[in-house]
């Protein structure tokens, strides 16, 4: 038992040595390889509150948060295995042209998230920089917020169940096996939609098992809604 112990331990030590923790994926951080993307829909006003509580208030957050009426805005469009996901997958990421930043403010209202996902995530995409961000206007093109969510006016208290299933019904051909609601202690945060590289819903059991168990979360207004 002990000799059979003693080479489990050799072995772990020599796949270390050759390349780091055991990868999550064959083709980890090997960009355009993998399986699927997901669309994460940030709850903004959420997001504020948490950064205002923090004190948070640099100049991307002020973009954000500085009083026009966001409600759901892209945080990201992240690249996918069916087990883990790859991140920063060129080093250094090519750099991203500030006028592709700015043509995603509408969607991503924070310069600096815009730059952090595509050095995290769209490296990863195996796309250019303007044909991943092209990609991520058309993943939210193809998302329908529900009607109620759009200029919530006073804070709303939900149970999670409930955003998925009102996003399910917006959304013909989107299960509730690929969408999930993320939520911090109280507030909602985001809500996941799991998309196949042709940006078709698909189910995602490893996304969907990170979802919010809560029997209910805070969705706080939208400001001026």
């Amino acid at each position: 038992m002990v000799s059979i112990s003693r080479m489990l331990i050799s072995l772990c030590l020599l796949a270390v040595a050759a390349g780091g923790a055991p990868a999550q994926d064959r083709r980890q951080n090997a960009p355009g390889e993998f399986d699927f993307y997901v669309l994460s829909l940030s709850w903004s006003p959420s997001f504020c509150e948490a950064a205002s509580e923090r004190g948070n208030g640099g100049r991307s957050q002020q973009a954000q948060c500085g009083g026009r009426p966001f409600a759901f805005v892209v945080h990201g469009l992240w690249p996918q295995y069916e087990r883990g996901f790859p991140d920063y997958c060129q080093r250094p990421p090519p750099r991203l042209d500030r006028n592709i930043m700015v043509s995603m403010l509408d969607l991503m209202p924070a310069p600096g998230l815009i730059f952090s996902e595509w050095d995290k995530h769209g490296t990863c995409s195996g796309l250019g920089a303007r044909a991943y961000f092209e990609t991520i206007r058309k993943a939210r093109a193809a998302v329908k917020i529900p009607a109620d969510f759009l200029q919530l006016s006073a804070a709303k208290t939900i149970a999670p169940d409930e955003i998925e299933t009102a996003f399910i019904k917006a959304n013909p051909g989107l299960s509730n096996s690929a969408v999930a609601v993320i939520c911090d202690k109280a507030r909602l945060s985001e809500v996941r939609i799991c998309m196949s590289k042709d940006l078709q819903f698909r189910a995602c059991e490893e996304t969907d098992r990170r979802a919010c168990r809560r029997n209910s979360v805070v969705m706080p207004p939208v400001r001026g809604g």
